[in-house]
């Protein structure tokens, strides 16, 4: 039975989670030998001309704790979407390992697999994939009748996932019949139905207008607290990335460059790609008072407002320029630091 449960939003701490999804190590290179390729320093150009190989994947490796949303960004050519298809092994890693709940999906026999596709994970794409010559009902019920559950269950069962994703009323339509955005949140709709642990998400809204992109994305954080499920995050788009993600892996030439939270990112770059990346951000959106307090002086009074470090300094922009007196940044009542409105317009001028 698909339960509906208000769920607080993820957000990432130094706490250790046990992973739901942990990845070590994952190679994927295309091209003759590849297994003899893994462990290369050469560049993307040198390798391909020394050998004919491309590492499209090159040994990345991260966590994902439960109920995280976890984005993976980069450009095209980065490696980003073979590396979010080695984690279902749509395509197989030639090294390292892909361990879901402590179970290592490299050794899973082909009827384990499928049985964790059905059960565990869910994909939605960039091409919506709807079955042309079926109802929406029919889509979304598509998991559950490959799983063999009765069509009076499966259709219940759909009728309640497409209500959660706003398409009551069109349970009969055909795809065509739909709008672009309609028909990937059919395609929602279709992986939430089957319950899965994980859900992975390759590029889903990259070939809508921007409209309809920027609301697509205001469904998937809405879904997320509704039903709090771990999900993975591909994209291309920096503002998609820190709008939807709680961490967010910047990957280049298949490599990871940088993994943290998204005012780590933007607050601070690893390197001058990713310095470039997040140049015209509005860092007042995104960074938080950690990031602009500052130690409390002999003169400073101590009695004016409290804010957590977590604050967005947009969120804070207020309260800190409506005080007579240093805003205290405090966590569980120990004093971090203070903000005035110096360090507020330093960061928004």
């Amino acid at each position: 039975m698909f339960l509906i449960a208000e769920t607080p939003r993820f957000r990432a701490t130094r706490t250790r989670v046990t992973p739901l999804l942990d990845v070590d190590g994952l190679w994927k290179v295309f091209g003759p030998r590849a297994a003899a390729q893994v462990g290369t320093e050469l560049s993307s150009a040198e390798l391909k001309r020394r050998t004919g190989c491309v590492a499209a994947v090159r040994d990345v490796s991260f966590t994902v704790a439960p109920g995280e949303v976890f984005v993976v960004m980069g450009l095209s050519g980065s490696g980003k979407s073979t590396l979010v298809r080695c984690l279902t092994r749509l395509i197989e890693p030639t090294a390292g390992t892909v361990r879901l709940d402590g179970e290592d999906l490299g050794t899973a026999s082909p009827a384990r697999l499928r049985e964790l596709r059905r059960h565990r994970m869910a994909m939605v794409f960039q091409q919506f994939g709807l079955l042309p010559h079926r109802s929406v009902l029919d889509n979304v019920a598509f998991g559950l009748e490959i799983r063999g559950t009765a069509r009076a269950e499966r259709h219940d069962h759909a009728r309640q996932v497409i209500e959660l994703v706003g398409l009551s009323g069109f349970e009969e339509s055909l795809p065509e019949q739909l709008s672009g955005g309609m028909q990937q949140r059919v395609g929602l709709a279709r992986a939430l139905a089957v319950d899965p642990e994980v859900m992975l998400f390759d590029e889903p809204f990259s070939a809508l207008d921007p409209l309809i992109r920027r609301e697509m994305q205001n469904e998937v954080i809405r879904l997320h607290r509704v039903v709090g499920k771990t999900m993975v995050f591909i994209t291309h788009d920096l503002n998609e990335a820190l709008r939807l993600g709680d961490r967010i892996l910047l990957m280049r030439d298949g490599a990871a460059v940088q993994l943290g939270t998204p005012d780590e990112v933007v607050g601070a770059p690893a390197d001058d790609h990713v310095r470039d990346f997040v140049a015209d951000v509005p860092r007042e959106q995104v960074l938080t008072l950690r990031w602009i307090m500052r130690p409390a002086g002999p003169s400073d009074a101590l009695d004016g407002p409290s804010l957590p470090p977590e604050t967005v300094i947009r969120d804070a922009v207020h309260t800190v320029l409506s005080a007579d007196r240093p805003v205290r940044v405090e966590s569980d009542g120990s004093l971090l630091g203070v903000v005035t409105a110096a360090e507020v317009l330093e960061t928004i001028a």
